[in-house]
């Protein structure tokens, strides 16, 4: 996943849709433990008929976020794809929380935020309770950090949320929401 699809009209080409359908069932057949029960066919059927989802797929790929299935939701008939990677994806590091955070910067400014990126992309930040779900189907950020849905009482004072994993044990921690390191960037979902 080198290209980059055409961002102004977020549309794949038959071969990007083709080449993102391979990834994303060879994913889904090596991680069978993350969706017991689900079926390949009856997620290529959605995806298929859904190419906006499919250029968000895309994206979450192409900056390194090994989208997978992780549930279904049976209320509304979707499936539920989570960035898998094993650290916070590298496409999406060294940014801040979200646009506020980024415009309050004096100097040394990120290159995006984590909100701003994720609604390009037209996806959702995990929240905290759907990362310590995730870290439930592996060991995921050993060595980085992911921003987390940061609740409205705690961005207003300026802060916002991280979580990452050490020493076995699932950490949340909190900092100035314009802060930005190298190894800590953002997962995302999206229904499909």
């Amino acid at each position: 996943m080198t290209t980059s699809p055409n961002s102004a009209s977020k549309e794949l080409s038959i071969e990007q849709q083709e080449e993102l359908l391979k990834v994303l069932k060879a994913r889904f057949d090596k991680n069978t433990n993350r969706h017991q029960g689900l079926e390949w066919a009856s997620v290529q059927a959605k995806l298929e008929a859904q190419a906006g989802k499919l250029w968000s797929l895309y994206e979450m790929e192409r900056t390194g976020g090994e989208p997978d299935v992780v549930g279904y939701d049976t209320e509304t008939s979707e499936f539920i794809f989570i960035d898998c990677s094993a650290e916070s994806p590298k496409g999406r590091r060294s940014i801040c929380y979200d646009r506020e955070a980024l415009e309050s910067r004096k100097e040394h400014k990120p290159q995006n935020s984590a909100v701003e990126m994720a609604e390009f992309i037209g996806i959702e930040l995990l929240t905290e309770e759907q990362y310590r779900e995730l870290q439930e189907l592996g060991k995921f950020d050993l060595k980085t950090s992911s921003w987390v849905k940061t609740p409205a009482n705690i961005r207003e004072l300026g802060g916002a949320v991280f979580c990452d994993r050490r020493y076995n044990t699932v950490f949340m921690y909190h900092n100035g929401a314009e802060s930005y390191y190298g190894a800590r960037g953002f997962r995302g979902w999206l229904r499909v």
